[in-house]
């Protein structure tokens, strides 16, 4: 690859990583080139969103529906008070605009669903789902199968957070549907019922950040066909291995490895 032109702002900018060997120019000219989706601007975006933007990932679209409420001034870290009633989607790409100018950003205010979803998904290199209900998990992970996009789940909930990375490009990869089943997952309480700890969001986002970074950048061990879980009580870390399931419906095993 072309080590991409940078200005010498941004060669400040991104000092940081240029010295590390594993990303270099031309490790930055890859993530400058890159193009990541992420779907849910709540806990798990926010600090998502902003290190992606922060390390210089080219294009950033975020879906999100929602408005900003007070609520969620507890843990998403991109809005504040003066935020409240604005679209989330909208607030938290002007965020990383101001964060860093020299990226592009796309806010898309609607629910993650139907055509506009697969049409997404398809032109991302790499998605993030940091949604908060299992019925929009199950369709990007049917649209990351479909299209053969990898994607970096996370999940947040009272005092315990889990992290995975779904990559259909790999044959041991499962997918979304491996780990859980839409039968009686649908109606499940989430974080708004059953509380969230404020720094856990921050933790798994920014994990999620960096699973995105490693499978851009092509470094690493990344969490593909792994589950890490983590109690933020005991601060004590799980990683669980995570095979394809042979009998899954969206992916039917993955080629059964």
């Amino acid at each position: 690859m072309i080590a991409q032109e940078f200005s010498n702002a941004q060669l400040s900018r991104y000092s940081r990583h240029l010295l590390l060997p594993e990303i270099d120019l031309e490790g930055q000219s890859r993530l400058a080139v890159a193009k990541v989706l992420i779907i849910g601007a709540g806990g798990l975006g926010s600090p998502t969103a902003m290190y992606l933007a922060s390390s210089g990932v080219g294009k950033i679209t975020v879906f999100d529906h929602d408005h900003v409420d007070l609520g969620n001034l507890q843990r998403q870290i991109a809005f504040r008070t003066h935020d409240i009633g604005t679209l989330k989607a909208a607030r938290l790409c002007q965020a990383i605009q101001e964060l860093n100018p020299d990226i592009e950003t796309e806010a898309v205010c609607r629910r993650a669903e139907g055509p506009p979803l697969l049409e997404a998904v398809a032109s991302a290199d790499i998605v993030i789902d940091a949604c908060d209900n299992f019925e929009t998990r199950f369709a990007i992970s049917q649209a990351c199968f479909t299209s053969n996009t990898p994607s970096v789940s996370g999940a947040a909930i009272r005092f315990q957070g889990q992290v995975t990375v779904f990559d259909p490009r790999q044959p041991n990869s499962p997918c979304y549907h491996c780990l859980y089943h839409e039968e009686g997952l649908l109606a499940q309480e989430s974080c708004r019922e059953r509380g969230v700890f404020a720094p856990l969001v921050g933790i798994i986002g920014s994990i999620q950040a960096a699973e995105a970074l490693k499978l851009l950048l092509g470094i690493g061990q990344s969490l593909t066909a792994r589950l890490l879980i983590i109690d933020a009580l005991t601060m004590i870390p799980r990683s669980i291995n995570l095979p394809a399931d042979p009998n899954c419906p969206n992916c039917g095993g993955h080629h059964k490895t």
